[in-house]
């Protein structure tokens, strides 16, 4: 049964198919499925969008630019190097609590977005990666992080992170804050320079 209509129609559609392709997966996930869910004949939901493909493009940029938006304003911040990997880890935590199955779809499903959307959409991610990635070489190069590859800093941080995907359920015993806070403490404090006794 479809849920009561939040905000248009096409949005909730979106919201919808996010749901959908990360139970079924986007190859599996049919427009006969989604039509299920919505609560309207397949043929209806064409009066707002055009195809399956255009759902999985909306998903994945906009989760993306959600991401690149919090990192141009980190970059920006008054603030050390360590503070802004803090931020930027709390950010990511707040993302994916906030719309789980948007975040999955875009981490999950984006190889199969067609062309010429699939190799803009790569070259945000490594954009993404490249300048988080300068942000902890930066912090290196300022004392404040252990001399580590900031590749691997980089990747360690976002694999830590990506669990919460597959774990977290609103309602848990444990909030979205909790995780955050906690995250950031583990993963920090393991980065962040040791003060000589």
């Amino acid at each position: 049964m479809a849920r009561i209509l939040s905000g248009n129609r096409k949005q909730f559609i979106i919201e919808e198919a996010g749901q959908l392709f990360r139970e079924k997966g986007y190859t599996a996930a049919s427009m006969r499925d989604l039509a299920e869910r919505v609560g309207v004949e397949a043929a209806s939901l064409y009066n707002h969008i055009k195809s399956k493909d255009e759902l999985l493009r909306e998903i994945c940029f906009r989760v993306a630019h959600e991401y690149v938006s919090h990192l141009s304003q980190t970059e920006q911040m008054e603030a050390t190097y360590a503070e802004k990997v803090r931020a930027l880890l709390r950010m990511h935590i707040a993302i994916i609590t906030h719309d789980i199955s948007a975040v999955s779809v875009a981490n999950n499903e984006w190889k199969h977005l067609p062309e010429p959307y699939l190799s803009e959409f790569t070259h945000i991610r490594r954009d993404y990666e490249r300048r988080f990635a300068a942000l902890i070489q930066k912090g290196i190069e300022a004392g404040e992080f252990r001399p580590v590859n900031p590749k691997i800093a980089l990747f360690t941080l976002l694999a830590a992170v990506r669990w919460v995907e597959i774990w977290y359920k609103p309602g848990r015993e444990i909030s979205p804050q909790t995780l955050e806070r906690d995250i950031e403490t583990i993963l920090i404090h393991g980065l962040t320079q040791a003060t000589a006794p």
